[in-house]
């Protein structure tokens, strides 16, 4: 049974039995997938991605065909479950609890209690790649996502990493989706390049709960992993 099979008895499971606000929902998949620790983390991390959806969505304040089709290459989404995942989605922009009170649910929901916690990473990699869709980041999705990493306990400098690798910061940003300093020797970037590419291969994050219906997230990620890589080499060699 895929993970959507599961979600989408879940979401019915929780429209129908509960008032349906975040702690709701948080309660339900802490009891109902009480007894299977991996599934419960991929149902949480899919429970995650698409509530936090719905609130960058009610932020900013429209919902455009951009950031649904970005959203739809995330989630791989079955056409039988569509109907589901568009419940979650509106259970979470009516709840009258603002978005940072569900990141905090959802930090201790899927979250290790560490800071950079990696799990978190992959929730908040995919919500820049929904708000990117339309070409560019806004203004008030930008305050959204600091606020979401604030709440992750992603700090400063890992969410500019994050961040560069969906948004131009200009002649540094290399380096800084690299998370290393300019001016380094080169065997040292190369070193910390393979290190994230080992780290973000889509089999280490299938490991941790990503669902592999979600691994777009790997494989996005890896792709500006190795661009930012391979502009580094090409402006050390022609220095």
């Amino acid at each position: 049974m895929s993970i959507w099979d599961r979600l989408g008895e879940f979401i019915t499971r929780v429209s129908s039995s509960t008032s349906s606000g975040i702690a709701d929902v948080v309660e339900a998949v802490r009891t109902v997938f009480s007894g299977d620790a991996d599934l419960r983390r991929r149902v949480a991390f899919s429970v995650a991605m698409i509530a936090l959806s719905a609130k960058m969505a009610k932020a900013d304040g429209i919902v455009t065909q951009d950031e649904v089709r970005a959203f739809q290459e995330i989630f791989e989404v079955p056409p039988k479950e569509t109907r589901n995942v568009a419940r979650l989605f509106d259970l979470a922009q009516r709840d009258v609890a603002g978005f940072e009170t569900y990141a905090e649910r959802m930090a201790q929901l899927c979250g290790s209690g560490h800071s950079n916690c990696v799990m978190l990473e992959d929730i908040l990699d995919g919500l820049f790649h929904i708000a990117k869709a339309d070409g560019l980041v806004h203004e008030r999705e930008g305050h959204f996502l600091h606020r979401i990493a604030e709440i992750f306990r992603i700090d400063e400098a890992h969410y500019e990493s994050i961040m560069a690798r969906h948004v131009n910061l200009g002649a540094g940003d290399p380096y800084v989706v690299l998370g290393i300093e300019r001016g380094k020797p080169f065997e040292e970037v190369r070193k910390r390049y393979r290190k994230l590419v080992s780290d973000n291969h889509p089999d280490r994050l299938i490991a941790r709960g990503l669902p592999q219906e979600f691994i777009k997230i790997a494989t996005t990620r890896v792709a500006a992993i190795n661009a930012a890589y391979e502009m580094i080499e090409r402006g050390l060699r022609h220095a």
